[in-house]
């Protein structure tokens, strides 16, 4: 079918797809007997669909992973060859697929990130990640920003900030966190870019000095934070930060989970700021997340540490050759196809215009703000005060003004990304200029629902 038919009902596979996820499929971060899955059909392009007929306009990108929509052909073609001639593999093994993907991520991380260590996900590469900081430096400590979301594995759901640490919070595991800039929220009462950017460096060197430098091992940021609101550092910052990384020896981590491999106009979000830091954490848009795949990019400083000292660390399924296959695939396809550079040029010419012209219209939008296809609508209740529509991590009752919104998404066929006070539209990065008038369209009247919750 195309995406822009509509697909045909089929009750009787929706209700034992239903019955079956109820009865067997345990779900994350959710009370299981409180929440109600939609059970999903089929998907192509930027669009899914359900089993009562109903399709829906992914502005979610599944979790900001499809960058380049659902179904490529040459993905799966890719996938499907190289499950023909060499399904799985052990990694201590050199593998043609894990080889090649290796050196086509290498060719694009920025600087002197040469080496690539194959994980299954973002988690896993925060986890190792933090392991070769902390071997590396001989130091204990992580510094990370509170706005922050890095993974639920072990260290990496303490290394984040957001409240999904909280439950699992065994007394921060040896990480420390610090408020990192936030112009539109600011910790530090700026009026300037430029004085949000020093405050919170200044902030940051404190926090290293108060913990004492030599117990720090790394500092751990998402290069634009992605859950915690999308907001992107002011000039200066990401260059002072790696400045301070270099002059107490400390090891300067970026979280590229969620931005690179084009999602921000750019391979990786890095590039915008000129910044390289010794790792880099990446997953999700490696391979449009069709087979899971992620890993660290690691500096040649970083690498000679092991060269003769074995790295303490593996997986089974490291550097799995169907994931790596679909991660060559997808990076060709990408080249191919301008992917990296149409994300740039939609961000610039379609989203963030039509997003501030929608500001316009709406007074629950106290900010737009983002790059790319990777862009948030922050929502309010006042805004001159800009108390957020609903409270920090609210739930339940407290939540209802943005329930409210993202149910008026999926009445207009939308599919949003809701986060706290936020709506985030990062859709694939193949999106199309009618599909995102589309998506605008059900955003508008989604939005005068939330007017109505204003002060």
């Amino acid at each position: 079918m195309t995406t822009h038919a509509r697909p045909p009902a089929d009750p009787a596979t929706a209700a034992a797809v239903k019955a079956a996820d109820r009865a067997h499929v345990f779900h994350s971060w959710s009370a299981q007997e409180l929440i109600d899955p939609l059970a999903v059909a089929g998907a192509e392009g930027s669009y899914f669909w359900d089993y009562d007929g109903n399709r829906y306009l992914d502005f979610t990108s599944g979790l900001v992973f499809t960058n380049i929509g659902y179904q490529h052909p040459r993905v799966v073609a890719a996938i499907q060859e190289q499950a023909a001639k060499l399904t799985t593999f052990a990694p201590a093994f050199a593998v043609e697929a894990r080889s090649e993907a290796a050196r086509l991520i290498a060719e694009r991380t920025p600087g002197d990130l040469n080496k690539i260590f194959f994980t299954n996900g973002g988690a896993e590469a925060i986890e190792n990640a933090v392991r070769m900081a902390r071997l590396h430096t001989g130091r204990p400590k992580i510094l990370s920003a509170y706005r922050s979301y890095h993974g639920a594995t072990a260290a990496a759901i303490n290394v984040t900030g957001d409240p999904r640490r909280w439950p699992s919070d065994s007394g921060t595991s040896g990480t420390v966190h610090f408020w990192a800039p936030f112009r539109y929220r600011s910790p530090f009462w700026s009026t300037s870019d430029a004085e949000e950017a020093e405050r919170a460096l200044r902030h940051l060197e404190d926090t290293i000095v108060f913990e004492g430098p030599s117990t720090v091992a790394a500092i751990v940021l998402e290069t634009v934070p992605g859950t915690a609101g999308i907001m992107m550092p002011p000039p200066g910052y990401l260059p002072g930060v790696r400045e301070l990384c270099d002059r107490y020896g400390i090891v300067l981590v970026l979280d590229e989970v969620m931005t690179g491999f084009g999602r921000t106009g750019k391979w990786f979000a890095a590039e915008h700021f000129g910044v390289v830091p010794d790792l880099l954490t990446f997953a999700k848009g490696v391979n449009s997340g069709y087979v899971p795949l992620g890993g660290v990019a690691i500096s040649e400083r970083i690498a000679a540490t092991f060269a003769t000292r074995p790295y303490p660390g593996g997986l089974t399924y490291s550097g799995h050759p169907l994931a790596c296959a679909a991660a060559v695939a997808t990076i060709r396809v990408m080249e191919d196809e301008g992917i990296v550079e149409q994300a740039a040029r939609t961000g610039e010419r379609i989203v963030g215009p039509g997003l501030r012209e929608l500001a316009e219209r709406h007074p629950s939008v106290g900010e737009v703000r983002g790059t790319g296809l990777f862009w948030a609508l922050d929502l309010v209740r006042d805004r001159e005060t800009r108390e957020p529509l609903v409270p920090y991590n609210a739930s339940g009752e407290a939540n209802a003004p943005m329930a409210a919104f993202a149910a008026a998404c999926k009445r207009g066929g939308l599919w949003p990304f809701v986060n706290m006070n936020r709506t985030h539209v990062v859709p694939p990065c193949t999106i199309g200029e009618a599909e995102l008038k589309e998506g605008f369209a059900a955003l508008d009247a989604a939005l005068t629902v939330a007017d109505g919750f204003m002060a």
